[in-house]
């Protein structure tokens, strides 16, 4: 591991929590995590900036959601399904989706929606780190890799990450923005060896981690004045560009 700062960028999914962390020269490691608190224990000395594919500030009430969701649906175009409006706090914290939905229902007049449901323990572990651990909140952040692909690229992409054609678009928006981002990918991949890690979620840690270390552009925020939430984390959504994104 480097001796200077490091800038990582996390995806998290059913194979764990993968880490690949960048230093201020360029990739350093990756490595997978069980759980979100061996991510924190293992950079909270070394970090300078942490990104999460998962939503952090939650609201606990109200029929509007969070001003960075619709915000970033706008800027990805085609691919506005993967954001997803996380269920507000007491509802990512119920453990079956019905009860679930009814808390959702009762805080903000509107269903929550399966998807989103379940990704509630990814959003549970990140919320408790951050409330248990105040000093994590100058260091880790959110950022989604649809964001930050829209951001490398330039342009929108046509096609879902999981298909050939999507893992190509992501291949080519990453090279863009760094042309040894292929060699990368690769060290990426290969350090996953012996967990269950999508090839997608290799893609996405490696652009969450170019977008958390210095590089071209300036580190940009959805909205770019983003609100708090009432526990006075920010609900804002990171990524990486020249000139602000633009629906």
């Amino acid at each position: 591991m480097s001796d200077g700062p490091l800038y990582v960028g996390v995806d998290w999914s059913d194979g764990g929590w993968l880490a690949v962390a960048f230093d201020g020269d360029g990739f350093d490691h990756a490595e997978v995590f069980d759980g979100v608190g061996g991510v924190w224990g293992e950079y909270e000395d070394d970090a300078e900036r942490v990104l999460v594919d998962v939503p952090v500030g939650l609201l606990d009430e109200g029929e509007t959601e969070r001003p960075c969701d619709p915000a970033a649906r706008a800027v990805v175009g085609p691919q506005a399904e993967t954001i997803l409006t996380p269920p507000v706090r007491e509802a990512a914290r119920k453990r079956r989706y019905p009860a679930a939905n009814r808390a959702t229902e009762r805080k903000t007049g509107h269903p929550l929606s399966k998807a989103a449901f379940a990704i509630s323990d990814g959003i549970v572990a990140v919320d408790e780190l951050l409330q248990e651990v105040t000093e994590a909140r100058t260091v880790l952040a959110e950022s989604h890799p649809e964001v930050c692909f829209r951001a490398f690229a330039g342009t929108t992409l046509d096609h879902a990450a999981a298909t050939a054609a999507g893992y190509a678009e992501r291949m080519r928006a990453l090279a863009t923005f760094d042309r040894d981002a292929p060699p990368v990918v690769q060290e990426v991949a290969e350090a996953t060896a012996g967990h269950e890690i999508a090839v997608e979620s290799v893609l996405a840690a490696v652009a969450l981690a170019y977008t958390a270390a210095p590089g071209p552009g300036t580190l940009r925020t959805l909205p770019a004045d983003p609100p708090t939430d009432a526990t006075g984390l920010p609900m804002a959504i990171h990524y990486r560009a020249e000139q602000p994104l633009e629906p």
